[in-house]
């Protein structure tokens, strides 16, 4: 009974990651018992330029910034990680990221792999390495589009994008019933945008006076999605 209990303890980590959607059971088990769990806390640095891994990790709860600091001091967010993707400081799969900063945003819990576990178990299978190659692909296109929007949006495009992105369940409809809550402080959300905390608390209280969103301590709340989109690709 102790094992039959403790088996989904082994692959929770790894269920509903894409890339190991047509995967049996028993494949899961092998993979699941190469990539045991960390917990960072929020705030807690996965990764650095001071501190490279060459590890490939697999977050299952919470999110992940990914960003580069430039000579200046100044933040780039180059990639907010949710749950079920993949990222981390792995060349083998064509990913250099040793200049880059991962920061947990909340309590983040990940998968970790190494080098070696990354070889023998996802790329010598054709079905996982063809999709993590698209899914490295995808990350390349969000950081050209991040780059893009740091030069010609404005803040208030920015922020409204970088709140669409951390709403992807809103409905097409745009309109949520009762909003949909995002955990993070204004600091944080300037961090992500690349501004300070005056300038995103500014913006963020014109959007609440629109009523695009309701504000609360250390959360957002998106109440009208289809306008938060459109604000975010006016101009």
């Amino acid at each position: 009974m102790e094992q039959a209990g403790a088996q989904p303890d082994k692959t929770w980590c790894l269920a509903e990651v894409d890339i190991f959607c047509d995967l049996s059971d028993q494949e899961m088990r092998v993979i699941a018992d190469n990539a045991p769990m960390r917990t960072y806390a929020a705030g807690e640095l996965l990764f650095s330029p001071h501190n490279p891994v060459e590890t490939l990790f697999i977050l299952k709860r919470g999110r992940v910034r990914v960003f580069r600091v430039s000579e200046d001091g100044r933040a780039l967010t180059t990639a907010i990680i949710t749950p079920g993707t993949i990222f981390g400081e792995m060349v083998l799969l064509g990913q250099s990221m040793y200049d880059n900063f991962a920061e947990a945003l909340d309590e983040a819990v990940v998968c970790v792999m190494s080098r070696a576990d990354v070889r023998r178990f996802l790329l010598a299978d054709r079905r996982i390495a063809g999709r993590i190659a698209e899914t490295l692909g995808h990350r390349l296109a969000e950081m050209e589009q991040r780059l893009t929007d740091s030069v010609f949006k404005s803040v208030s495009q920015r922020i409204a994008s970088t709140l669409c992105t951390l709403t992807p369940d809103a409905p097409r409809g745009g309109v949520l019933s009762r909003g949909q809550q995002i955990t993070l402080t204004h600091e944080q959300l300037a961090a992500l945008v690349g501004t300070s905390r005056e300038t995103a608390t500014k913006v963020l209280g014109e959007f609440a006076d629109r009523g695009l969103l309701r504000l609360g301590r250390g959360r957002i709340v998106v109440l009208d999605a289809a306008a938060m989109e459109a604000e975010a690709h006016e101009g």
